[in-house]
């Protein structure tokens, strides 16, 4: 797929994560519409997935660890196949398989139950660890929020990735600056956190989050022996325009002519 029909799609994303969260009336938009080209990269560029046969066992994992943002996977998810589209108007239903939080029961695609924030990065980096004594040849990537960055387990995964030398695990980071509470400086400040992850032991890069082939060539680069960790600058609530960098918008659902208004900039059809 080229970057000009990559653009539309991450459009066709955005506008679905809306849709979804405007039928349910509930959910987390500003966070879900930042990570979409993180997610896209993943699943359009470079990880080894077959929507086929989601169970693949050299399939590469791929954990939402931010896993509030599951509107953005769950649409990325349809459109690769996984599950039909119409699957996406029932979220947050209570018998869908499409819950507020990632579920591996419940939905294929779905590596690992996230939503209690920081445990996904653990878990991921145990999986990578699996990996490596597997002699298996399959990475692991964990999605993250800069909010999420403030639990402890976080740094606890890192320390034990860089020592265990997980060459086949990546940390990938949604900086959009803000949290539920406010941002990130007003409730606690992540100081640079690449040279936090760099002194952890990790090769590190810092990347516009919203350029697909930058996203992608960080993913590509060759590292030997160090975990790799990606910072990713985003926008909140990006595509947007009153949704954007706006940290009001990280749980609330729109109204009517809020939805109106974003399917119209998105190029939706309501």
């Amino acid at each position: 797929m080229d970057e000009m029909n990559l653009t539309a799609k991450a459009q066709q994303i955005r506008a679905d994560i809306i849709k979804m969260l405007y039928t349910c009336q509930s959910g987390h938009p500003g966070g879900s519409l930042s990570c979409v080209e993180m997610l896209m990269a993943l699943y359009y560029r470079v990880a080894k997935v077959d929507p086929q046969n989601p169970q693949m066992e050299d399939r590469d994992r791929i954990v939402l660890s931010k896993g509030h943002a599951c509107p953005a996977l769950y649409a990325v998810l349809a459109d690769k196949g996984y599950f039909p589209k119409e699957d996406l108007w029932n979220l947050r239903q209570i018998d869908s398989h499409l819950q507020g939080h990632p579920d591996m029961r419940k939905t294929p695609g779905v590596d690992v139950n996230t939503g209690s924030l920081g445990q996904g990065v653990s878990i991921a980096m145990g999986m990578a660890l699996a990996a490596k004594h597997k002699k298996a040849d399959y990475k692991v990537y964990a999605i993250v929020g800069d909010g999420e960055v403030q639990e402890g387990l976080v740094w606890e995964a890192a320390m034990a990735a860089a020592h265990y030398k997980l060459d086949n695990f990546v940390v990938m980071l949604d900086h959009n600056g803000l949290q539920i509470d406010g941002s990130n400086e007003s409730v606690m400040s992540l100081g640079d956190v690449v040279d936090k992850f760099r002194a952890f032991g990790f090769e590190c890069y810092k990347v516009d989050g919203h350029d697909l082939a930058a996203i992608e060539y960080a993913l590509r680069a060759p590292v030997s022996g160090k975990p790799k960790f990606i910072c990713c600058e985003t926008h909140k609530g990006h595509g947007v325009s009153f949704m954007s960098d706006q940290a009001g918008w990280h749980g609330k659902a729109p109204n009517k002519e809020e939805y109106e208004l974003a399917m119209k900039q998105l190029g939706g059809i309501n």
